[in-house]
Parts: structure tokens; C-alpha cells; sequence
């Protein structure tokens, strides 16, 4: 069964992670094997095809395929967050778009112009499933990224934001959520920061990132069918208000995985 960030809200994407340790890889902050142990996580070891110079179905694991990039002339990574309508972090073409879409994820190196896109596979039967993760490398456009503001301007629209999402929420009635979607996001938030980004991350961008998981955990719930509306028009309404919150909580994440690099270039 392959699967994308939207099938659970709770977990970080896993082109945030190769975001993050990618970058303190490429920023010494942390080494290839530690960099690679922590976007692999729990899952089985990672693999990426489609690196240049290689043969097309070529297989490498992630400690090679970063130091591959970073031989290019890589120096840091950037995340895409796309859904339908809003192209989130992308330059093109429309082929590598396309792939990305799909996921709802994907990962571009700055200094080179190659992305990278998951293909996650669950397998095996409930309660004793395993993760295999694809990654497929291929050619992007050298551009600006699609609506990817700076952290600074993320964390203003965040912040107004919140207050709409509370607003929005009580009118809603998520307190009315089912008990299973509040345990999990009761289990989200007490993580706290430890596992959020990765060494050279500035603070800031933790909070920020922080928060508009949060936002998007709570909107998840809404927009689930939980709480009082329960027509059909109500739902359309309900996704309708929630919309606009959806953009500014990926787009603030993007900015908080993307600070590490915009970091890079001030200095």
C-alpha cells in the first residue's frame, strides 16, 4: 500500500526529515551515518534510484546519495509540500511536479538541479507492517520555488492563522472530536521539540514548525467529520473554511524546514 504525508497528519514527512538532516549533513553538523539513521527511522533502509551518472535502475542508500549531491555542488536542501491547486516549494518541470503532487511531498537540492520524491510502501499484515521507501532523483528547474515565504513572513501569517483556526474550531465544535483523533493529537503534542528539524536549525524555525504541525493536526480533525456538523453541506462549508488555514500551516512548514538554507544565504 503506498501512502502520502495526508494519510497521517501526525507524523513528519519524510521529505521534511531528508530536509532537515540533509541539511545538517551538508552543514557539518552532523555525520552521513546519523544524518541517514535519522530519515530512516523506523522504516526499512531507504534506497535512492535515478542519481546522475548512474545507471537508471541503480539502486544507492541515502549516505551515498547525499554525498553524491554534495559532490555536484549541492549545498542544501529545500521541501516541497504541492497539493492540487497549490504547487507548494516546486519549480518544474511537469514531469517531476507531477511525481510530487502524487506524493504530496518532495526534495530539492539548491546548487544543483535535481529534486528528489518519495514512493512509500507499507507492507505486510496489521500490527506487524514494515515501511520501504523509494526515493526517485530527477531533474528539476532552476527557479524560485512556487509561495514559499520567509520564516519571518510565515511566522506573521501563522500567528493570525492560529487565531482564525481557534475561532473556526469552536464554531466547529471539534471539542466533540471522536476520543481516537484526540489521543493522537494529545501523543503529538507531547513530543515537544525534541524530534522537530535537526542541529543548525534556528530555534525560531522549531517554534514555527511546532505550531503549524499543530494547526495542522487540529484541522485534520475538523475536517475528518468529527465534532457537530454532519450534513453534507455542512462538510463542504466546514473544508471550505479550513482551506485557507491549510495553506498558511504548509507553507509556514516549508519555511521552518527551508530556514536552514535561507540561514546559508544571509550570512
Amino acid at each position: 500500500m503506498l501512502v502520502t504525508p495526508a494519510d497521517n497528519p501526525y507524523q513528519e514527512p519524510r521529505s521534511g526529515r531528508l530536509t532537515a538532516w540533509g541539511n545538517a549533513l551538508l552543514g557539518g553538523a552532523a555525520s552521513p551515518d546519523d544524518a541517514a539513521a535519522a530519515v530512516q527511522g523506523e522504516d526499512d533502509a531507504h534506497r535512492v534510484t535515478g542519481l546522475p551518472g548512474e545507471a537508471p535502475d541503480s539502486l544507492h542508500g541515502l549516505t551515498w546519495a547525499l554525498g553524491r549531491l554534495r559532490s555536484l555542488g549541492a549545498r542544501g536542501l529545500r521541501l516541497a509540500l504541492p497539493v492540487a491547486g497549490h504547487p507548494l516549494g516546486l519549480t518544474g518541470p511537469p514531469a517531476f511536479n507531477a511525481l510530487a503532487l502524487g506524493a504530496g511531498e518532495a526534495v530539492l537540492a539548491v546548487g544543483v538541479p535535481y529534486g528528489l520524491v518519495p514512493e512509500v510502501e507499507v507492507y505486510g499484515p496489521a500490527g506487524d507492517q514494515g515501511v520501504r521507501v523509494l526515493w526517485q532523483c530527477l531533474p528539476v528547474q532552476d527557479a524560485p520555488p512556487a509561495d514559499v515565504p520567509s520564516l519571518d513572513e510565515a511566522e506573521r501569517e501563522l500567528a493570525d492563522g492560529l487565531r482564525q483556526a481557534t475561532a473556526a474550531l469552536v464554531r466547529l465544535d471539534v471539542a466533540g472530536a471522536g476520543p481516537e483523533a484526540l489521543r493522537a493529537l494529545e501523543s503529538f503534542r507531547r513530543r515537544g521539540h525534541r524530534e522537530l528539524l535537526a542541529p543548525g536549525y534556528p530555534p525560531r524555525a522549531v517554534r514555527v514548525l511546532e505550531s503549524a504541525r499543530q494547526v495542522s493536526a487540529l484541522l485534520h480533525i475538523a475536517a475528518d467529520g468529527h465534532g457537530a456538523a454532519v450534513s453534507a453541506s455542512e462538510m463542504a462549508a466546514r473544508r471550505e473554511t479550513l482551506a485557507p488555514l491549510d495553506r498558511t500551516a504548509r507553507r509556514a512548514q516549508v519555511a521552518a524546514y527551508n530556514a536552514a538554507v535561507d540561514e546559508l544565504r544571509r550570512d
